[in-house]
């Protein structure tokens, strides 16, 4: 009766062992997939004020100084936020890291863009930037030559703009 006994508490310690190791799998695999999404740099500051058409992350990888004049940020929006039409004195340059970004300059079509690609905003030209409808959408901005100016924000897009 005592082995039959040790060889019942002996299953359910294996299976609760196996449950254990399966939720632990599960969990590092989520850990893994959530880290893959987030990129090297952390989310940031959740924003939301009127230069963007919703939500969106901000994390100031390098922030304006006055050795390199040159500011650095990833900005993470949610699905269909989109920011104002806007411009830089000195340009700006765009690094999609995930997600699918629209970008769109004054008098030019939207240009529909995925991981890796790379908008070049020229100087003083107004444009705007945001994640599609149905996707989320990061991307690293890099403002150099920040001593010519921040960004100078205009109207908002409107909805046929970002749905043309």
């Amino acid at each position: 009766m005592v082995k039959g006994k040790k060889t019942g508490q002996m299953k359910q310690t294996i299976g609760f062992t196996a449950a254990f190791m399966a939720i632990a799998i599960s969990a590092c695999a989520q850990t893994k997939a959530e880290q893959d999404a987030a990129g090297i740099f952390p989310k940031g500051n959740k924003t939301a004020n009127d230069n963007f058409s919703g939500v969106v992350w901000v994390h100031m990888i390098v922030p304006t100084d006055t050795i390199y004049n040159t500011q650095m940020a990833t900005v993470t929006f949610e699905p269909g936020v989109r920011t104002k039409w806007h411009y830089h004195p000195s340009g700006q340059i765009l690094v999609i890291t995930s997600g699918t970004a629209y970008y769109q300059e004054k008098d030019k079509p939207k240009q529909i863009l995925s991981k890796g690609d790379i908008a070049k905003c020229p100087p003083g030209v107004p444009h705007w930037h945001g994640a599609a409808p149905g996707s989320s959408m990061s991307h690293i901005a890099v403002s150099p030559n920040m001593e010519m100016g921040a960004v100078v924000w205009l109207n908002k897009v409107s909805d046929e703009e970002y749905s043309k």
